[in-house]
């Protein structure tokens, strides 16, 4: 279903990120019967707190070293050349008890010499033998296991930088923070960690290669800031940033690493190369298969160490996963997120809009999937260039793909300029302007401004948001059209609130963009009051209501969604459940189909919903996840559920499948729409993964399956192999008939080589 993509507030939440701190959550009875004690918030902040949290920024002093003294990183911090560094030991609990000093020690040490920063965490604990670490997967939810983790912000801007963590396993994540609302961890970069458990607690070590991150040379302090998770007593600790309202990903209240300079990073030039060989073989054509010998690479070359110029020929999509299957309920086209790690790896360069794109993606200016895809089948991309990071205070992202021809479609030049400028303390103003139509059926160009407001010092250290984006799309087959976008919010604790606004024109038409609705003014309004409490079971309820509506241009109502909620999270664990009340009107000028006899015929249409979704813990061996749509359903009825179970027998498998059924009754006829998905994870260490993923529906009959073997061995360099299937199931269940369509096996070797002959710095 489409309702919950981040949990059931990412309609108020989401822009914001607070749906982070909302990982990993399990279902419990709400109950109205507990005593006044355990339910009183002003509990929750008994004693005075150590600092002023809204200005507490603490400052930590870099140690440089030669690099014949680098530590080798492996884990055991025992190293001496550690204890020539500070110690960093002064923690603060976000969750449960804010403010107050952190249950378990933590104590940090960092280092940095010509070419890279070491940081080392020793997370003492208590009870050794109850630190979970269950997951080894590259990039893995972290919410499930302890962690650590280490955020940079080499310009100082409070709010762009990078997130490294690392759990007992050795499991890493790597992230890019943008504008501190997107947390991007489909970013990946070459950086080393290791981690091991000891007698008491567990230490973990960190090498970042400053050629692995933008950074300004002339600045010799960095944003900085440390924080850990003792999953067992759901406890998030922070070195700054000490707000339960201020989500992980957040740095606009980051301290300060001070003493870095004279760096080197060599010429500034990174190759990625890959020769694989491909075969594939489409079983419908009655033809052999085809095998070929494929080249490509990518080169990466900072211009300044704070701007990067990427060349890509050819580029590889061969370990893109399956999109995940979704039911379409709605006359409107669905949203599929990119996947691609060649797009996703710059995505934050080409934000544009703020809060108002986030959770409502109609009207984005560009959305990368657009090129090199058209109408669901890939075009090859020939070669593209791209140019991001900062250059005189400018934050800037460039691309062009030249695509190649098709039976139907000439090539393409297809490009994209975005650039911001920081003003005030944390927010920013910039344009974007896009050209070329992925169809070539027009010519189509696309210009917008935009201004990003954020303070997270109104009010007594609130955050405050504001985004204002204007577009206006040229096309000489459709004509012109605008779109003009606003939102506010207001993401805080106990009392919460948004609006969010977009005018979109009928002609408007960003050919690079996303847009499945024109011709439309939606308004979308949400408040919530969130308690927290202390010394109880529950650590916050929540109550909430929210307002989407959407009128045409002539303001008449077209449709609306008004829901009511109530949930809450239990205290340990991170259990949660959240009970909706939805009353939904559509205004349908048009029949369409939902599929089998089910149509829904034109005229204006009144019903409500209700929607329990329930999500368990994430801290243990099996997860939870299930989201039910029940029971009217314009003139007739649904059940709609959304269920996935993970289950995690130990660190090396992970078994997910997932199941979405749609019972549609119309009185034109009715629909059964049935989703099965299964994936399988074998993590043999941090480096080596094997996953494979399967899906089926019942309406395509389309079966498809995606098997991905990689293994890093090491930093840079990996062997992958993938192997494809997408087939027709059909006849009875009991005597399914598999008519195979198109199979593919890819090997694939890649090698990164560096250079760095010449100081450059």
């Amino acid at each position: 279903m489409g309702w919950l993509k981040c949990g059931i507030l990412s309609k108020l939440f989401c822009s914001a990120g607070i749906a982070e701190r909302l990982t990993g959550v399990i279902p419990f009875v709400l109950t109205f019967g507990l005593t006044a004690a355990s339910m009183n918030p002003a509990a929750a902040q008994s004693g005075a707190p150590a600092h002023d949290w809204a200005t507490w920024r603490p400052t930590a002093q870099a140690t440089r070293i030669a690099p014949s003294e680098a530590p080798t990183i492996d884990g055991d911090v025992s190293d001496p050349i550690w204890q020539k560094a500070s110690s960093i030991d002064e923690f603060y609990q976000l969750e449960p008890d804010t403010g107050k000093p952190a249950s378990e020690r933590t104590v940090v040490h960092v280092l940095y010499d010509d070419t890279t920063i070491y940081v080392a965490f020793y997370a003492y604990d208590s009870q050794p033998d109850q630190v979970i670490g269950s997951i080894k997967t590259r990039d893995g939810n972290a919410d499930s296991d302890d962690s650590v983790r280490v955020y940079l912000d080499p310009s100082m801007s409070r709010r762009n930088g990078y997130a490294f963590l690392i759990n007992p396993l050795g499991m890493r994540v790597d992230a890019l923070i943008q504008n501190n609302t997107d947390y991007l961890v489909e970013w990946n970069t070459i950086w080393t960690a290791h981690a091991r458990k000891v007698a008491d607690g567990w230490t973990a070590e960190f090498a970042i290669p400053f050629r692995s991150i933008s950074y300004d040379a002339a600045r010799t302090d960095w944003g900085f800031d440390l924080s850990r998770y003792v999953r067992r007593k759901n406890e998030r600790i922070r070195w700054s940033s000490v707000s339960a309202t201020i989500p992980g990903l957040d740095i606009s209240r980051s301290g300060t690493l001070t003493g870095i300079h004279d760096l080197k990073r060599g010429i500034g030039l990174e190759l990625q190369l890959y020769g694989s060989v491909r075969y594939k073989r489409d079983w419908h054509d009655g033809t052999d298969g085809d095998i070929k010998l494929v080249e490509s690479g990518n080169a990466y070359y900072r211009i300044t160490p704070a701007l990067t110029g990427t060349l890509t020929v050819n580029p590889d999509f061969s370990d893109t996963p399956l999109d995940n299957r979704q039911i379409n309920t709605t006359r409107f086209s669905l949203f599929l997120p990119e996947t691609r790690d060649f797009f996703l790896q710059d995505a934050a360069s080409f934000e544009f809009g703020g809060q108002a794109f986030v959770e409502a993606p109609n009207g984005r200016a560009f959305f990368s999937r657009t090129v090199g895809q058209v109408e669901g089948q890939g075009v090859p991309i020939i070669a593209g260039g791209k140019v991001s990071g900062e250059y005189g205070g400018f934050n800037i992202g460039g691309f062009s793909a030249l695509t190649g021809d098709t039976l139907n479609i000439d090539k393409q030049l297809l490009s994209v300029a975005r650039v911001t400028h920081p003003i005030l303390d944390e927010s920013k103003i910039g344009f974007i302007v896009t050209n070329g139509n992925p169809t070539g059926s027009s010519q189509n160009t696309l210009v917008g401004g935009d201004f990003q407001y954020r303070n997270s010092n109104v009010f007594d250290g609130r955050v405050l948001q504001a985004d204002f984006s204007y577009q206006h799309s040229f096309d000489d087959v459709l004509g012109n059209g605008s779109l003009l976008g606003a939102g506010i919010s207001y993401p805080n604790e106990p009392w919460g609130g948004s609006f969010r606004f977009k005018q979109i024109d009928d002609n408007f038409f960003p050919a690079l963009g996303f847009v499945n609705r024109a011709g439309i003014r939606s308004y979308h309004t949400a408040g919530l009051y969130r308690p927290r409490f202390q010394n109880s079971w529950l650590r916050w309820m929540e109550f909430g209501s929210s307002n989407d509506t959407v009128t045409g241009l002539d303001n008449k109502l077209q449709s609306m969604d008004q829901n009511f909620w109530i949930g809450g999270l239990t205290s340990d664990q991170g259990d949660a459940v959240f009970l909706n009340a939805h009353t939904d009107y559509e205004d349908v000028p048009e029949a369409f189909s939902l599929g089998g006899h089910a149509t829904v015929a034109p005229g204006t249409y009144h019903w409500e919903v209700f929607e329990p979704y329930i999500e368990t813990s994430l801290g243990r061996s099996w997860q939870i996840i299930a989201d039910i749509y029940c029971c009217d359903f314009y003139d007739g009825h649904i059940f709609n559920a959304d269920m996935i179970l993970s289950w995690r027998p130990n660190s090396t498998f992970e078994i997910i499948p997932r199941y979405i059924v749609a019972l549609i009754d119309l009185p034109s006829g009715s629909v059964d729409i049935h989703v099965a998905q299964l994936t399988t994870n074998v993590n043999f260490t941090p480096e080596m993964q094997l996953s494979a993923q399967a899906q089926y529906d019942n309406q395509s009959k389309n079966f498809g399956l995606s098997v991905r073997y990689r293994w890093e061995y090491e930093p840079g360099n990996q062997i992958f192999i993938a192997l494809g299937e997408s087939a027709i199931v059909d006849g009875h269940f009991w005597r399914p008939q598999y008519r195979s369509q198109t199979s593919q096996l890819a090997f694939r070797m890649g090698k990164t080589l560096w250079f760095s002959f010449c100081d450059r710095s």
